[in-house]
């Protein structure tokens, strides 16, 4: 029997995303469109001096699976630095193209790993990581 796609969790995360608001005043902002679905995730941040996140905000037009890592990612990128948000984006995208056998340790984020077996999803989950980082390295062009 297929494990199911759309769990309580996912979409119960799904939900969660109001909490995380995209504003205007968040200066390091980066969109990013998933070529394999058409998911368009936006995020905001704003860094400290030392480069770690202290406001992040996002709009994400994507599938449930792509909302609810969007809300994973949201609700512990405070205190997160470049390393640590590449790392888990990295980890994430081994254990959706099989190299791993976990999704990482980023808390929550093993509720993704439903979607191991929809590889069609895979881009709308690693969307929201994608664009965070790009919005890092818009900021470290601007802050140069």
């Amino acid at each position: 029997m297929a494990k199911v796609l759309y769990t309580p969790q996912i979409l119960a995360l799904a939900v969660s995303l109001a909490e995380f608001p995209l504003t205007d005043d968040l200066p390091h902002q980066a969109e990013l469109r998933s070529q394999s679905c058409g998911s368009v995730v936006r995020v905001g941040l704003a860094l400290d001096d030392a480069g770690h996140v202290v406001r992040f905000g996002l709009r994400a037009q994507a599938c449930a699976l792509g909302q609810a890592s969007a809300a994973i990612l949201a609700a512990e990128i405070r205190g997160q630095g470049r390393e640590g948000l590449e790392g888990a984006r990295d980890d994430l995208a081994a254990f959706l193209a099989g190299q791993r056998g976990d999704p990482g340790n980023w808390p929550g984020i093993d509720h993704l790993s439903s979607a191991l077996p929809y590889p069609a999803r895979h881009g709308s989950i690693l969307l929201p990581w994608r664009a965070t980082v790009a919005a890092l390295d818009l900021s470290a062009r601007t802050d140069t």
